[in-house]
């Protein structure tokens, strides 16, 4: 490795849980696109859950101490967010702002309400302990922070890992599509259609609050069928209900993905690094508000990079200095099929 590390610090507290994503050189995913999706030809690391809320919690704590949210970092407007509050009392972002029960009822469960530049900025911070350095530049002015995307195109994965040798981003479209969709059978074309290691729709939490086609009533920690993800799969009540919404990262406990990572689909839509469109940052995977046919495989969306909304939130990535850099120049420019901008 050329350059300094940065030694471990305060940041080092935070532990993303990560998989392996071999099989490189695997071919795309055709289906929906004559150039595809999901084919990656280096080997990286993806998170295993959704960024939780208690790890943006400890984030915010360790960067923005003083609680001015100078840099926009976190904006929970809804009963739907997940409850980080800033406590002027004890000088501290924690959950003592929810509406009910305590901190560890919130904190296991995926954070939302987070711009893609809080992402970056997160993804930075896991890498440097600075949310200006890593592989993106947010001491610039150059575009960074505009609805518009194109205005910021100043990704430098390769750069980064050359200087801290692990460096962790927001996934690319591709790593992100592999990680859900594909088989794990090699370098082959072979995908599911859900990132449930299944062509079926999965099971949800019905609107009785039962695992959908059982009597079983859903609580936290209730033994999974297989194949479920946290959806409105029924139009009427969202994900597992009030005032949770969503459900603790890894509750499907026998829904994971190929590669072993849990929730591509359902409880929040995840940013992606790719551009897309006139403006946009990719987003896939669908939400706890949203029905099932935005977890499949064809449903690619986008929306400004400044948006912070209820359903979405993000995962990270791990490139441990991959034997050709020169394959990280970035990301793609997506293709479009049609503008398509998130909802619930």
């Amino acid at each position: 490795m050329n350059g300094p590390r940065p030694a471990p610090a305060a940041w080092a507290e935070v532990t993303i849980e990560t998989v392996p994503v071999g099989n490189t050189g695997n071919a795309a995913d055709t289906r929906y696109t004559t150039a595809g999706y999901g084919a990656v030809d280096y080997e990286y690391r993806i998170g295993k859950y959704e960024v939780t809320a208690g790890q943006y919690c400890e984030f915010l704590n360790a960067v923005d101490p003083n609680g001015s949210n100078a840099h926009g970092l976190y904006n929970d407007t809804n009963s739907y967010g997940c409850q980080i509050t800033w406590n002027a009392g004890a000088s501290t972002y924690d959950f003592t702002g929810a509406p009910s029960g305590s901190a560890s009822d919130w904190e296991n469960r995926p954070v939302n309400y987070v711009s893609w530049y809080d992402a970056a900025m997160f993804a930075n911070w896991l890498t440097t302990g600075s949310i200006h350095q890593g592989a993106y530049d947010t001491s610039s002015s150059a575009g960074w922070g505009d609805s518009d995307a194109r205005n910021y195109t100043g990704i430098d994965r390769a750069g980064a890992i050359s200087t801290y040798g692990k460096v962790y981003v927001i996934p690319t479209e591709d790593e992100w599509y592999k990680a859900a969709y594909h088989k794990n059978d090699e370098d082959t074309g072979n995908y599911f259609d859900y990132p449930t290691s299944s062509n079926t729709a999965p099971g949800y939490v019905d609107d009785d609050g039962e695992l959908s086609g059982t009597s079983i009533v859903f609580v936290d920690g209730v033994a999974d069928p297989g194949n479920y993800a946290t959806y409105d799969g029924d139009g009427g009540t969202n994900g597992i209900g009030s005032p949770y919404a969503r459900t603790e990262a890894g509750e499907w406990e026998n829904s994971e993905s190929p590669y072993e990572t849990f929730d591509q689909g359902g409880n929040v839509w995840e940013w992606n690094e790719t551009l897309i469109g006139e403006e946009g940052r990719g987003v896939r995977g669908g939400s706890f508000s949203g029905g099932g046919d935005v977890l499949r495989a064809s449903s690619r969306y986008y929306s400004s990079p400044t948006d912070e909304h209820y359903s979405v939130g993000f995962r990270v990535s791990v490139v441990p200095e991959p034997a050709s850099i020169a394959l990280l120049a970035l990301g793609g420019v997506g293709l479009l099929a049609r503008r398509r901008n998130v909802r619930g």
